[in-house]
């Protein structure tokens, strides 16, 4: 079961995946209302949850188009439907102009209330705050009840653990409920009572798994995560303002670039893989290993949407923005228009990220472990070691195919002769593999090493169990992760 669960999250994107989950939840609403456990009658709540759809997409689509920005398939969907769940539902046509004015408030918030071009606040939080203010009308947060609580939980968990923020979720809520119970312990109240409240007939948990973690307002780094964490849950009593202070101090902490790039050229480095360079703004720094969200926008975007994640090829010292991309027989709408993209065309590219990075201290020897285009992470790691003259114990096992897949020869080639860094190169049609043997083979040392892992998900796994079994330490290993947002 495990199995199926960890496929299903490796193949489906985040906001695809926030996407099935919110509409899993409106209509699970919508069944409960239906047969009387809910105050709502179905039809105002389907109604309601079109109209913000209807209005999120088309206010959306036309701030897009006026700020010169690509629109993400899901985002607004996604808006409309968090404004469903928690706006109480309008039993009327008398309602209407009000979920219009918070859903124009949600997209706005997007392309107005933004600096440097990424939005500062949830907009969802923006919008239930603004309306608070201007229209006197709040959120209900009505999916906080007790027939719902189980299916926000289930669905929940898996969001939390595609994005890798379980730690961060965990402390916000331990704090959260720290806000409410001790104040309530000291007053003499029933603890057990107020606790079931909390749980069962409160918003928390969606609070915690949908609105929280949103990728744009949070914290990239995993230490400003935890932070961020214990800031909203201090403030949890209030949870849209709340979310907006999080989201203020996430701006301050995260790095804010949002690139505005054109193609500056595009290289066929093997029979199906290219390197795409993109000038870079002298003021944009990163570490090398990190990573990017890169948006495209292109017709017709097939499930998987406008949005990738990318590991950064170039180094820090180049001048150019670097990234590599192999491209399968049967490639997504997004790598097919990347494929096609001229210097006419924009990019944007932001949220940079990402802790595989070398580690400070230059005396810890290394392993890095390497499968097809999983190299990236290493290319740029290595080419920042010799513009640099950084001399580190390092021993790369890099496996592909065929010899016609291998990349970046070239640059592995003078860290050798500069550097002193080892360079092992495994092709599969050969028969050769990395396994316990090999890497005893070439690393008698292997148990003093800190090993990275970059490749193919299973291959991933598959080495870190690897290592596991070869008496290597948790600490010792480090995964180039990805959100899986694309």
């Amino acid at each position: 079961m495990v199995k199926y669960v960890d496929d299903f999250l490796n193949s489906t994107t985040m906001y695809r995946l926030m996407l099935y989950f919110l509409i899993t939840l409106l209509l699970i609403a919508l069944v409960l209302s239906i047969f009387g456990l809910l105050p709502f009658n179905p039809f105002d709540l389907f109604l309601s949850a079109v109209f913000l759809a209807a209005v999120c997409w088309v206010i959306n689509t036309i701030l897009a188009r006026v700020f010169y920005a690509p629109t993400n398939l899901e985002s607004p969907y996604i808006t409309a439907l968090i404004l469903a769940l928690i706006m109480t539902p309008v039993d009327s046509l008398d309602g209407l102009p009000t979920l219009f004015l918070i859903a124009f408030f949600a997209m706005a918030s997007k392309y107005i209330v933004a600096i440097a071009k990424k939005h500062l606040f949830n907009p969802s939080a923006f919008a239930v705050a603004l309306g608070t203010i201007t229209l006197n009308i709040g959120a209900s947060w009505w999916v906080g009840n007790i027939w719902m609580v189980l299916f926000v939980i289930s669905g929940g968990i898996l969001i939390v653990r595609k994005i890798k923020r379980e730690k961060m979720t965990l402390i916000f809520l331990l704090t959260a409920l720290a806000i409410v119970l001790i104040p309530s312990f000291l007053r003499g109240n029933d603890l057990l009572v107020i606790t079931q409240g909390l749980i069962l007939e409160s918003p928390i948990f969606f609070f915690a798994f949908v609105m929280l973690p949103e990728p744009q307002t949070s914290p990239s780094d995993k230490k400003m995560q935890i932070f961020y964490g214990v800031l909203v849950g201090l403030l949890y009593t209030r949870p849209e303002w709340a979310l907006l202070a999080g989201n203020v101090f996430s701006y301050l902490v995260s790095p804010k670039e949002k690139l505005i790039l054109s193609l500056k050229k595009k290289i066929q480095i093997a029979p199906d893989i290219y390197d795409f360079l993109f000038s870079k703004s002298q003021k944009f720094i990163f570490l090398p290993g990190q990573y990017l969200e890169w948006t495209l926008g292109h017709n017709n975007p097939d499930s998987r949407g406008n949005r990738r994640y990318f590991t950064i090829a170039s180094s820090p010292t180049e001048d150019n923005l670097q990234i590599g991309v192999k491209f399968y027989p049967e490639s997504s709408s997004f790598k097919k228009a990347l494929l096609s993209v001229d210097s006419k065309r924009i990019i944007v590219a932001s949220q940079l990220t990402g802790d595989f990075t070398l580690p400070e201290d230059q005396t810890k020897k290394l392993a890095f472990l390497a499968g097809g285009i999983g190299i990236t992470p290493f290319r740029s790691m290595i080419k920042y070691l010799i513009d640099t003259d950084q001399k580190r114990d390092i021993i790369l096992l890099y496996s592909n195919k065929t010899a016609k897949d291998i990349v970046y020869k070239d640059i592995f080639k003078i860290a050798a002769w500069k550097l002193g860094i080892k360079t092992v190169y495994i092709l599969t049609d050969k028969g050769k593999y990395i396994d316990a043997m090999m890497i005893q083979k070439e690393m008698p040392d292997y148990k003093e090493r800190v090993f990275y892992i970059s490749g193919p998900h299973l291959m991933v796994d598959a080495f870190e169990k690897t290592l596991k079994d070869m008496g290597i330490f948790q600490n010792q290993i480090k995964v180039d992760y990805f959100p899986g947002y694309a």
